[in-house]
C-alpha cells in the first residue's frame, strides 16, 4: 500500500512539473515573437503598440538595424550609407504619389514635421528657401506630416496648413507613423538626405545645422 502511494505521488509530482514547464515555454513565446514591439510614447494616450512582424534575419530587418545605426551630423560615405525606407501610404498634398524608386536620380530631403510643431515652423524658412533654390537642379523635398496633437490628424486641416505655411514642396501624411518608426524618428523636426540611389547619407535632428546641412546638400547635388 505504501509503495503504490509513493509511485502514485511521483507520477503526480511529474504530471505537475510538465504543465509547470509547458506555462513556462508558452509565457516566454511572446517575447520572441513580438521582439519588433515598441512603444510610441508620442501618440495621445502613450499606449499605441506597433509590433513589426520581421524576422532578425530578413532583408528588412538588416536594412532598419542599418538606420537605427545612423549618427547625427555626419555625412556617409555611399559605400556604407543604408537604403532609405519606402514612404508609407499616405494622403499626397501638392503632388502626386511619390516612391523612393521614383526619385532615383534625384537629392531628396525628407523632412519629419508637423504644422502645430514650433521647431518645425522655425526650420520652415530654410526649407523653403532650399526649394526654391535647388528644385531646378535637382532636389526634391518630401515633408512627412507625422500627427503629434489631435488637430494634427485632420486632413483638412493639414489641407489648409500647407499653403498657409507657404509650402509648395510634396508633403504626405503619416497619421498611424508608420514612415516614422521605419526611419526611426524620435523628435520633431528630423531631417535626412538621401543621394541619388535613395540611400541616406545625412541625419540631423531639431532645429539649426542649417549651413551644414546645405554644404551637404550640394555635395550630394554634385555627385
Amino acid at each position: 500500500m505504501i509503495k503504490k502511494l509513493v509511485l502514485i505521488c511521483l507520477v503526480a509530482a511529474m504530471a505537475l512539473g510538465a504543465v509547470a514547464i509547458g506555462r513556462h515555454r508558452k509565457s516566454r513565446q511572446p517575447s520572441a515573437a513580438t521582439a519588433g514591439t515598441t512603444v510610441d510614447k508620442s501618440l495621445p494616450g502613450n499606449n499605441v503598440i506597433a509590433t513589426v512582424e520581421v524576422q532578425p534575419d530578413s532583408p528588412a530587418a538588416n536594412e532598419n538595424d542599418s538606420v537605427n545605426n545612423l549618427k547625427r551630423d555626419l555625412l556617409l560615405a555611399a559605400a556604407t550609407a543604408p537604403k532609405a525606407p519606402a514612404f508609407a501610404p499616405g494622403s499626397w498634398i501638392d503632388s502626386d504619389s511619390l516612391t523612393i524608386e521614383k526619385l532615383h536620380g534625384r537629392v531628396v530631403l525628407v523632412e519629419f514635421w508637423t504644422f502645430g510643431c514650433y521647431n518645425c515652423r522655425n526650420t520652415l524658412p530654410s526649407v523653403k528657401d532650399w526649394d526654391a533654390k535647388y528644385r531646378d537642379r535637382g532636389l526634391t523635398i518630401v515633408g512627412v506630416h507625422t500627427p503629434e496633437t489631435e488637430s494634427e490628424y485632420n486632413l483638412e486641416n493639414v489641407r489648409r496648413e500647407v499653403p498657409s505655411l507657404g509650402i509648395k514642396y510634396p508633403v504626405v501624411t503619416d497619421n498611424d507613423y508608420q514612415t516614422w518608426k521605419a526611419y526611426n524618428v524620435e523628435a520633431w523636426p528630423t531631417i535626412f538626405l538621401l543621394d541619388k540611389q535613395g540611400r541616406i547619407r545625412w541625419l540631423h535632428v531639431g532645429e539649426g545645422g542649417y549651413e551644414e546641412t546645405e554644404s551637404v546638400m550640394k555635395t550630394l547635388l554634385a555627385e
